[in-house]
């Protein structure tokens, strides 16, 4: 991502961001609320324009958005057969580990509207990483986990970075930033980027 910018009317929200995300490197964004973080991972998964600039990815994209986009009428498993068509995957292998990482198989069968939001989160963030993808971007992830579920999250995290994966989280959290490689502060529209973690 580099130069990228993006205004809603008169409010300029992104200035000239620039964002590298090399393989196997786990990197947090922060910032104040409305700084425009949202809007950064949006246009970085190409789910919205920039105004200008150039974003260019490379593999399959994960995105975790903030509010999980689910359906509340279908159950988990419905929604993991849908998505399994949509990235066309051959099985479901991956995203039983991720239920059972997450430990929330005994709702396989339940409507999501029944569920915690914790669990729906949990349920979100499977649908973003069953296919395997080589970009990961995840705004918030974890809201509504517990802390046992939080603590296996960064496990998940660390292990994916492991694997050469490219994986972005965007969180508010001051005691998650000694998980990341390097952090970005989003300031008045601008990426401070290369600050170290704490």
């Amino acid at each position: 991502m580099i130069g990228v910018r993006k205004a809603y009317g008169r409010r300029m929200v992104l200035r000239d961001a620039d964002l590298e995300v090399p393989d196997g490197v786990l990197v947090g964004v922060v910032g104040e609320n409305g700084a425009g973080k949202s809007t950064l991972l949006r246009i970085a998964v190409g789910q919205m324009a920039a105004d200008a600039g150039r974003v260019e990815r490379f593999g399959a994209v994960g995105f975790c958005p903030q509010q999980a986009v689910v359906n509340d009428m279908l159950t988990v498993d419905q929604h993991l057969l849908l998505f399994q068509v949509a990235y066309r995957q051959k099985d479901l292998k991956r995203a039983c580990e991720l239920v059972d990482l997450l430990s929330f198989a005994d709702c396989r069968r339940r409507r999501v509207g029944e569920l915690s939001g914790g669990t729906r989160q949990k349920l979100n963030l499977t649908l973003a990483l069953m296919h395997d993808p080589a970009l990961i971007v995840l705004d918030e992830p974890y809201q509504g986990f517990d802390w046992d579920t939080h603590q296996r999250f960064w496990e998940l995290a660390g292990h994916l970075r492991e694997q050469g994966r490219s994986v972005v989280v965007v969180s508010h959290l001051l005691n998650d930033l000694q998980h990341f490689d390097a952090v970005h502060h989003l300031r008045d529209g601008r990426l401070v980027s290369g600050v170290p973690a704490l």
